[in-house]
């Protein structure tokens, strides 16, 4: 008897060259073994230069594929990521608020080319309504800055960012390091046992989708059974590996290779 595998929903912006947003989260569900299911939350036109523009949709029109999903296949696991505006991140804060699966919030604020897809305003939205329904948040040293106040210089700043972003009520964070010199390491935290996870760094520039690509693998992981610092070390596992892979497309930052071990 075919046995119906796990199933992840994700709740992102599209992107339409493919290697980030709700593209790169159900490419990794599916290479993860999971079945991924999608809440468009915005459209985005972008590719490998930087975004060049993107399109919010209607609140009802979030709420109503969210419903549609869960109500009738269900969700094991939840991810979400660029949410725009105030009225998306509550609407999308809502919807979560008393679910059973666990959420896993990557808080996306800016892409790769460093355009802005978080509006300002909605900060505020993120940490008061956001954070406190995700299983685990796992926000860039630029993220932790904006949500925090938290200026990661070193790994030994790592512990005071997780600190601050528990207060605002996630049970676990992962801190990315990935930003600083030296190897790829992250820190996850949920108030009482630190879990380090290194990697080596890759003279690769083309690691488009990244941070959606971990949030997804760590959903889809959690959703297989594993427990957080479990999930995330796997997750580690298939982004680095992805990183080595990614690939040039286009005339600018190419993505992270989400088919890497059929290749391996």
């Amino acid at each position: 008897m075919v046995q119906t595998p796990a199933r992840v929903l994700t709740i992102a912006g599209s992107d339409s060259g493919g290697g980030a947003g709700i593209q790169a989260d159900l490419k990794t569900m599916l290479a993860l073994g999971v079945h991924g299911m999608s809440v468009i939350a915005a459209v985005t036109a972008q590719n490998s230069l930087g975004v060049q523009g993107y399109w919010e949709l209607p609140a009802e029109a979030v709420r109503a594929q969210f419903r549609s999903v869960a109500d009738d296949i269900g969700v094991q696991a939840v991810k979400t990521g660029m949410l725009a505006s105030p009225a998306l991140v509550e609407t999308v804060a809502d919807l979560l608020r008393g679910l059973a699966a666990p959420v896993v919030v990557d808080p996306v604020s800016v892409s790769k080319h460093g355009d802005a897809l978080l509006a300002d305003e909605a900060l505020a939205a993120v940490r008061g309504a956001l954070l406190p329904t995700a299983t685990v948040v796992t926000p860039n040293l630029f993220e932790v800055r904006q949500l925090t106040g938290v200026d990661v210089r070193g790994e030994g700043d790592m512990r005071k960012a997780a600190d601050a972003l528990l207060a605002y009520g996630p049970r676990w964070v992962l801190v990315k390091g990935g930003h600083l010199v030296g190897e790829a390491a992250d820190l996850l935290y949920d108030g009482t046992g630190e879990h380090w996870f290194r990697s080596e760094r890759f003279d690769n520039r083309h690691t488009h989708g990244t941070g959606c690509t971990l949030a997804s693998a760590i959903a889809s992981h959690l959703a297989l059974g594993h427990g957080v610092p479990e999930a995330v070390g796997l997750a580690k596992e298939y982004v680095t590996g992805a990183i080595r892979a990614g690939f040039p497309l286009g005339a600018g930052i190419g993505p992270v290779d989400h088919g890497w071990r059929l290749r391996a």
